[in-house]
């Protein structure tokens, strides 16, 4: 365990390295901080810190950067992260609020969180997996064709048609309707084919074909549309920080064209605790000059999909972490009150 004062030593390191891009020597960090101890001991800390793996010096004659490991201690003891402002709160939620459906949601969401960090934004559209029935709308559009409309809590809409094997009238569909939702609204995908299993023979012989059609259909919706899918935005944030990528931005750019990468990224974080992922602990070569930092969003406490963010290690953690979690906090409560 590394002492208190080196401790301060190394937050000092990760600070002025985010804010300068510049290695930090022993000087500047005394003339810049109060640690209370002569430039000597700093250099000293310096030196075991070096030692210890927490800072190296890129090149001779230079000044000390974080490693992946001395970033990973740096988040790890980070008291707090940084609140956003009022204003900045108030900006967040009138632009979420305008959003008109999910898919609008989603995209504000990314631009959002590229435009607060500064780094590539990565939204998943929530799991079908994980929600629940808000509402089935039946329409007529014929004697015997009727549109399916599934209206899921996260404001997911999923619409089907439904070619019925015999005419079927208003009244019978307006007892099917509220049969259906009395049985399946508010409750959880898994548990509908369950509830719905009986519900033909509560109707009359002759409309037991069409209801059957009905939860046939509305059952394939719930299963057929479990692929993941999410948004990703601000990739040419990361031109910005071309010197932070040894080499070259390829491989980073090529990683963050691969779905199945992404999709595997942001499952690492669990359901409702913040995941940092810095340098090399991310399991994907192209990825290993970034840092991921993700989140669970949701609505009651339960996450249905993540979001995060994809920049180099060199960042500002404190203050990523803290919109990254705003964010996720403002879409939860926009998916609850759509």
């Amino acid at each position: 365990m590394l002492s208190e004062r080196r401790l301060e030593v190394l937050r000092a390191i990760v600070q002025d390295y985010v804010g300068t891009e510049e290695p930090v020597g022993s000087k500047a960090l005394t003339e810049r901080h109060k640690l209370g101890v002569s430039p000597a001991t700093v250099r000293n800390d310096m030196a075991a810190l070096e030692d210890e793996g927490y800072i190296a010096q890129p090149h001779t004659s230079a000044g000390r950067i974080p490693t992946d490991k001395g970033y990973r201690l740096f988040v790890d003891k980070l008291t707090s992260v940084k609140p956003m402002t009022v204003p900045e709160r108030r900006a967040v939620q009138n632009f979420l609020e305008g959003a008109v459906d999910l898919d609008d949601v989603v995209g504000r969401t990314v631009r959002l969180l590229a435009q607060l960090t500064r780094q590539v934004a990565i939204v998943q559209y929530p799991s079908l997996t994980r929600s629940s029935v808000r509402h089935v709308e039946l329409l007529s559009l014929a004697p015997a064709r009727l549109m399916l409309v599934l209206i899921t809590d996260t404001g997911r809409v999923e619409q089907r048609m439904v070619d019925c094997p015999a005419p079927f009238g208003e009244t019978s569909l307006a007892d099917l309707r509220a049969r259906l939702n009395s049985r399946v609204a508010g409750r959880r995908f898994a548990d509908v084919p369950q509830l719905v299993q009986d519900l033909p023979e509560a109707f009359e012989a002759e409309d037991r074909g069409t209801v059957s059609t009905v939860l046939s259909t509305l059952l394939e919706t719930l299963v057929e549309e479990s692929e993941e899918r999410l948004m990703i935005g601000g990739t040419a944030n990361l031109t910005r920080f071309g010197h932070d990528f040894p080499l070259t931005i390829r491989p980073v750019l090529e990683a963050l064209e691969e779905q199945v990468v992404l999709l595997k990224l942001l499952g690492e974080v669990g359901d409702s605790g913040m995941a940092v992922r810095i340098g090399h602990e991310n399991a994907h070569e192209g990825l290993n000059s970034t840092s991921v930092v993700s989140v669970g969003y949701g609505s009651g406490g339960e996450a249905v999909a993540k979001l995060g963010v994809v920049g180099p290690t060199r960042m500002d953690y404190p203050g990523t972490m803290g919109a990254v979690r705003a964010v996720a906090r403002y879409v939860g409560q926009i998916l609850a009150e759509s």
